[in-house]
């Protein structure tokens, strides 16, 4: 009874450790938030050392004493990694990434040093579909755009076909009426001679 307790208990544990790792889509080229909170709230800001770190070796992010450090941070997240200055009183540590690589997929630990919290999030990058729908729209943008070419070309020729027709019917009722005229000169000239 007391060892089904102690299992039902060390279950729980890690099932609520699985629980704390995250995963999170993000696409190539767009922005992505990383998820980490404290489950203590009403901090004081000297007491709130985070620090974000890639593959557990590659310094993404420090927040110090409640505020942003730079000193350690890797050359490839300066001015694309980010977090929320006005959410740590409340424990949210998130990160935001922007202008999202390739080599940006994988694991993010948080850890919070205060509570010895951490926090594992893995990036799985998608490539972007934005290209890919936009696609269409600008095939469809092109075609109508030579639509707007092809149908007053079109009508151009179709008013040169009519214009020659009238003209060479017209040239014919000319040539008519002049024969018939000459027709009738010759007949009066028959008649009166």
């Amino acid at each position: 009874m007391i060892f089904s307790f102690c299992f039902i208990c060390v279950f729980a544990l890690l099932v609520n450790k699985v629980c704390l790792q995250v995963t999170v889509e993000g696409f190539i080229g767009g922005s992505v938030v990383l998820p980490c909170s404290s489950a203590e709230h009403d901090l004081k800001p000297q007491d709130i050392n985070v620090y974000w770190v890639y593959t557990a070796r590659t310094n993404v992010f420090d927040i110090i004493k409640g505020e942003n450090s730079e000193a350690g941070q890797d050359p490839r997240y300066k001015k694309r990694a980010k977090t929320f200055p006005d959410e740590y009183l409340r424990g949210n540590f998130s990160l935001k990434l922007i202008t999202v690589t390739e080599t940006d997929a994988g694991k993010y630990t948080c850890l919070i040093t205060h509570s010895s919290e951490s926090n594992t999030v893995e990036l799985i990058l998608k490539e972007s579909t934005v290209e890919k729908e936009t696609d269409p729209d600008v095939k469809s943008l092109s075609s109508l755009h030579w639509g707007y070419i092809a149908l007053p070309v079109l009508l151009i020729i179709v008013l040169f076909i009519i214009a020659g027709f009238l003209f060479h019917y017209r040239n014919r009722l000319q040539a008519c009426s002049f024969s018939s005229a000459t027709t009738e000169e010759q007949t009066t000239e028959r008649t009166d001679v």
